[in-house]
């Protein structure tokens, strides 16, 4: 449901209502509980039950209103809030003084309670219609008052916890009618002058937000269009730097074959940051991915497969343990292939010969918890909030490393936020470091599998997986 946010806004404001008034039926009916069972104060106490009873219809009544309101997507949906929202403040204004004439009427301390909707109604309606919810609540005020006054009405005192008779004289009636009705003016020109204003500060900062999200759209389509185009030039200057490199259009001399290879290197990280770039902005500017239910183990089993030969390039022993059912997760597979084979193969960037990275996946809490552990050179503790920045690299990465985007873990943990999931890393006591990635899955079937070790995996490569082992990851 496409809702505006002025209406999500108004759709709280009454849930906010709706709770606040189940409070206040719990404590009235203690209150009224206590004073009719421990005290014997009161002498209608069945009027006063039957209000705590209206009390809950009204409060179920807007409830059911709201989520009719809600459900049914009306074009004008904030006008029918709002008159839910005057429909609930009138009827506890109503209640309120059915309940204070069965309890003391005027004399009752807790008259003032009317202050307490007039600030209900100042937050949540304009000026204009906070004012007619006070002028309402001062004539049912001036209507209590008089009409005990008057004897139109019967008076009920709270025998032994106040002081009665006040309702018969008329300057005490009089003066209390006034001043409360004085403090609701007062009351409801302080709060409206406050909510008026925070409400003009709310719009001005919600405006500035969106043009803040107009500016970053623009920013991220020119940074797109910009980066398609430098890539394709790129791709024409390596295909000019291949053809003299292979001298096809005539020897090279052996300084002329050097300078042309060291072209090509950095062409190709160029051309691999340009790329990266233009991946990460694509995902910026797509607010859809193409879901499914594919299965995370048989992921995790390719990304392994994926990054098995970079481990022996470098004598690394990498494994992986399955500790989960067969289970499914509901996302783009490439993507998440892609995800946790970055992962792996940074393990391995930064872990030094005949070290171990260890792959473990394991199911916990509705969701499947992938772990990448490496005894690499780890991360400095007071750079791991900023590893997942944009550009960011840690300062023993780039020294051991000159060459790096830094956009890697802000892809990753991109995707993995827009599948639902949580993306973390720390320092492990015994040395490197360990990236914790968890997805909400769905159980496939409850049987067990204990665990496949990456070493069998090597030979069950498919043709598809080492064309993905020879292309480059980042």
């Amino acid at each position: 449901m496409d809702v505006l946010p002025n209406d999500v806004r108004l759709v709280r404001r009454v849930y906010w209502l709706i709770n606040l008034r189940w409070i206040a039926v719990v404590v009235t009916t203690i209150v009224v509980s206590l004073a009719c069972l421990l005290w014997h104060a009161v002498h209608a106490p069945g009027p006063l039950y039957g209000i705590v009873m209206l009390l809950t219809c009204e409060n179920i009544v807007s409830l059911v209103s709201l989520k009719w309101i809600v459900r049914r997507d009306l074009h004008n949906m904030g006008v029918w809030i709002r008159r839910l929202i005057h429909f609930q403040i009138a009827a506890d204004l109503v209640l309120l003084t059915a309940l204070l004439h069965f309890s003391g009427g005027v004399e009752n301390p807790l008259v003032v309670c009317f202050v307490f909707h007039m600030v209900i109604a100042s937050i949540l309606l304009s000026v204009r219609e906070s004012y007619v919810q006070a002028a309402f609540a001062v004539s049912l005020l001036v209507m209590l008052g008089f009409f005990e006054y008057r004897g139109i009405w019967a008076h009920y005192c709270l025998d032994g916890l106040l002081t009665h008779g006040f309702h018969a004289q008329g300057y005490y009636v009089m003066s209390t009618v006034g001043v409360l009705a004085g403090t609701l003016l007062i009351v409801v020109y302080m709060t409206t002058d406050i909510s008026t204003q925070l409400r003009r500060r709310e719009r001005a900062y919600r405006l500035a937000n969106q043009e803040l999200h107009q500016k970053d759209r623009i920013k991220n389509e020119y940074v797109a269009r910009v980066t398609h185009d430098i890539k394709g030039h790129l791709a024409a200057i390596q295909s000019c730097q291949d053809v003299v490199s292979q001298e096809l259009v005539g020897p090279l001399t052996a300084g002329q074959q050097d300078l042309i290879n060291r072209a090509n290197v950095r062409t190709a990280h160029l051309i691999k940051f340009v790329k990266t770039l233009l991946k990460l902005t694509e995902m910026r500017l797509s607010h859809r991915m193409d879901m499914a239910w594919f299965s995370i183990n048989e992921t995790i089993t390719q990304a392994m497969a994926t990054c098995q030969s970079r481990a022996l390039d470098k004598s690394i022993t990498l494994t992986h343990r399955i500790e989960c059912p067969a289970l499914e997760v509901h996302g783009h597979q490439v993507s998440i292939e892609e995800t946790l084979t970055n992962l792996v193969l940074n393990a391995i960037k930064y872990t030094p010969e005949h070290g171990t990275v260890e792959v473990v996946a394991r199911y916990q809490g509705g969701e499947v918890c992938v772990d990448i552990r490496d005894t690499g050179i780890g991360i400095p503790p007071e750079e791991l909030p900023c590893i997942f920045k944009e550009f960011y690299r840690a300062s023993n990465a780039r020294a051991l490393e000159k060459d790096g985007t830094g956009l890697g873990l802000a892809i990753v943990k991109q995707i993995v936020e827009r599948h639902g999931g949580r993306l973390g890393a720390r320092n492990r006591d015994r040395g490197g470091s360990e990236f914790s990635l968890a997805l909400p899955v769905k159980p496939k079937q409850p049987t067990w599998n204990h665990g496949t070790e990456g070493q069998s995996v090597i030979q069950e490569m498919t043709p598809k997986a080492k064309e993905r082992d020879r292309r480059e990851i980042y």
